[in-house]
């Protein structure tokens, strides 16, 4: 019998992450192999937003390259991972159970916040994957009674990978080069999002808002920080498993709840 898989939240970063060496690389590099290989992949990608919940049913997905101007490189990559239509019929059963109807999306591909971190996780692309889509409009809430729905699974030899971004400031993004330090409102952000998970502070989270510091500046928009709520929802007690920095203004770090 398997053991229960956690839930984890991950940031992916630029596209680049698959191309550049660096620590956020060499740690999702290592984490797969690091884990219980899961029978599917439930992903919640920030890079999916719909005004209500979406489950990507197609039984073959593509790749979607959601960005411009990077190397010729990544738009020839391939991740040819299969959906797993019986699973996306699951996930909409559990929602509905716990109040939250969840609609059919038959023909999406995989955007980048799944295959980049997906496809340094698990290179050989054979787990089946199953991509969920965020809402920017709903709270923190409604995605934590997401993930709360997803629980069940865990159980089931599926892993719970969020997928999004623990800073998200694009704006301060350019001008900056990979490696410049990270800035105050930053750090102080990221510093606070790893105590409270530490800490399990999770009304403090769902409060990001008004209880993170510099909230508004390091999430202008709330889609790369949702997923983060739909792990956590997922999970018990959560832990940081990586801290990285990349253009000063993006914390990479990722989380997991057992």
């Amino acid at each position: 019998m398997k053991s229960r898989l956690p839930s984890l939240f991950v940031s992916h970063g630029a596209p680049t992450l698959l191309t550049e060496q660096g620590p956020t690389r060499a740690f999702l590099g290592r984490l797969g192999s690091e884990m219980e290989q899961p029978g599917a992949i439930v992903c919640i990608s920030a890079h999916w937003t719909t005004p209500a919940p979406m489950v990507n049913t197609a039984p073959r997905p593509g790749l979607i390259y959601d960005f411009g101007g990077f190397p010729d490189e990544l738009y020839r990559m391939t991740y040819p991972a299969p959906g797993d239509q019986a699973l996306a019929e699951r996930i909409i059963k559990h929602m509905k159970d716990h109040g939250i109807e969840a609609g059919r999306e038959p023909a999406r591909g995989f955007d980048h916040g799944a295959w980049v971190p997906l496809k340094l996780m698990y290179p050989n692309a054979d787990i089946p994957v199953v991509e969920l889509s965020v809402q920017p409009l709903l709270d923190p809430a409604h995605h934590a009674a997401i993930g709360a729905a997803l629980r069940p699974l865990r159980d089931q030899g599926v892993l719970i990978l969020a997928s999004g971004a623990a800073t998200h400031n694009l704006r301060d993004f350019f001008g900056r080069t990979v490696d410049s330090a990270p800035v105050d409102y930053a750090r102080e952000f990221d510093d606070w999002l790893c105590e409270a998970v530490e800490n399990d502070d999770r009304q403090s989270l769902l409060d990001y808002l008004k209880k993170g510091p510099h909230a508004m500046v390091n999430h202008p928009t709330p889609e790369h920080f949702l997923p983060l709520f739909v792990a956590m929802g997922a999970g018990g007690k959560g832990r940081a498993m990586h801290r990285a920095f990349t253009y000063g203004v993006i914390s990479m770090a990722a989380f997991a709840w057992e």
